[in-house]
């Protein structure tokens, strides 16, 4: 049975297995896919590139320059932490406006000039003007992650061969799990150089992938799904459980907050360990590596509904580990487990979705925008809601970590609950298309 099949099979539950294989197995017939070989590696490349450019660097560089800014007397403490909430903000709008985007700009010129952006944005950062000077490029290079987040995986993965679309999502996500792995290697050894030649040489590094990827994106000529409606793209499955998904998500961000953000203060100044901070954060880089293309094959090979459930709770339980912990070893093996789970679980959510709503590339992509910007918003507003439990809190991360625990606790009754919901389909196969932010689409057998 083929990866695809599986991906049907757990998407319908065992009384859809018939259904959920015929179904796969008529949408291969009519696929015509990228050549493998070179020609797919090209094209995951580029995505790969385009999300460690837009995402990989351009947030989660930030994090190691911070002390620097303050020490520098770039921008004050307060201005240090204003600036870095405005990249998550940027991220939003980006996810809320790359529908558009992508209508104006096709998902080739989207990215290619997305990527673009975010390459200025590093470039303009090396200069210390003003904090709206600041702002305004902070605001821009989280814009151009946003629209990369939502446009990648429709640009590359419907030309490529499903069998495999777990693995290839995952490596095209992979670019995150490198930036978070710069942010503790790349970046201190840039500030060697000084804080401008740092932003500069970063910049210098995303024009380098910017420039080798251009070429790299799939021609919109000869997609793998069929246009005309009805020829092996599958039957939207349940509505109920694609908002259930979303939901799902948005904990999932919740919970994966606090070891992000808190990890390495925790480490350094929670424990009084100074330096190790930076050696556990390197580890919790090198977990960011593997987790995608691991947990991509993870849903290829068990399906990703089954998957997304294994890896939150693994991921709740390690998280509550670490508001235990005090030994270095230990926190050492927790930072890796957990440091693979915010790239990680991206390509397992992508992978969701496109089992939720069949084989069609503009509900696929829809769909994957509205569980982006619910990812989005979560961010956003759990990082101010740690911030405040941690001042509230006389900057106790074990607080914080518990809490995130508990968001991945309630993720996973959710999900729980999303794998075995009962919704009458046929009542709600156009529904579908509407919580997928597709408007009367024709929905057929």
């Amino acid at each position: 049975m083929t990866g695809l099949s599986k991906m049907a099979r757990t998407a319908d539950g065992p009384g859809g297995a018939r259904v959920g294989r015929d179904r796969a197995e008529s949408g291969n017939e009519h696929m015509s896919t990228t050549p493998p070989g070179p020609a797919a590696w090209r094209a995951i490349a580029a995505g790969a590139s385009a999300s460690f450019v837009g995402i990989g660097l351009a947030r989660f560089a930030y994090t190691p320059l911070v002390p620097e800014l303050i020490n520098a007397h770039w921008f004050s403490p307060s201005a240090v932490a204003y600036l870095g909430a405005a990249n998550l903000a940027g991220y939003l709008a980006g996810a809320l406006s790359a529908r558009r985007v992508g209508r104006w700009l096709g998902d080739r010129g989207a990215l290619r000039w997305m990527m673009a952006l975010a390459t200025l944005a590093l470039l303009a950062c090396s200069v210390p003007v003003s904090v709206p000077w600041f702002f305004f490029w902070r605001l821009a290079s989280g814009l151009a992650g946003g629209v990369i987040m939502v446009r990648v995986a429709g640009a590359v993965l419907p030309y490529l061969k499903g069998e495999r679309r777990g693995l290839a999502g995952g490596a095209i996500f992979a670019g995150l799990g490198v930036g978070i792995a710069a942010s503790g290697t790349l970046v201190p050894l840039l500030l060697h150089l000084g804080l401008s030649r740092t932003w500069t040489g970063l910049a210098v590094l995303c024009a380098l992938l910017t420039a080798l990827s251009w070429n790299g994106w799939p021609r919109p000529t000869a997609p793998a799904v069929p246009s005309a409606p009805g020829e092996g793209q599958g039957r939207p499955v349940r509505p109920a459980r694609l908002r259930l998904l979303l939901v799902e998500y948005a904990l999932i961000s919740m919970g994966l907050t606090p070891a992000m953000a808190f990890l390495a203060d925790f480490v350094s100044r929670g424990l009084g360990r100074g330096s190790a901070g930076s050696t556990v954060w390197i580890l919790y880089g090198l977990g960011a590596l593997v987790g995608p293309t691991l947990y991509g094959l993870l849903g290829d090979r068990l399906g990703f509904a089954r998957a997304l459930l294994l890896i939150t709770l693994v991921q709740a339980g390690a998280l509550a580990a670490l508001a235990t912990a005090h030994s270095l070893p230990e926190i050492a093996v927790l930072s890796v487990v957990i440091g693979s789970f915010p790239p990680g679980v991206v390509p397992v959510v992508l992978g969701r979705v496109h089992e939720l709503v069949g084989r069609r590339p503009e509900a696929q992509s829809a769909a994957w925008g509205r569980a982006t910007v619910a990812g989005a918003l979560s961010l956003a507003l759990s990082a101010y809601l740690y911030s405040y439990v941690f001042a509230r809190s006389g900057q106790d991360h074990r607080t914080l970590f518990l809490i995130g625990a508990a968001a991945l606790g309630l993720a996973l009754v959710v999900g729980v609950a999303a794998r075995f919901a009962r919704v009458p389909v046929a009542a709600e196969e156009e529904a579908a298309y509407h919580v997928a932010g597709v408007r009367g689409a024709s929905v057929r057998e």
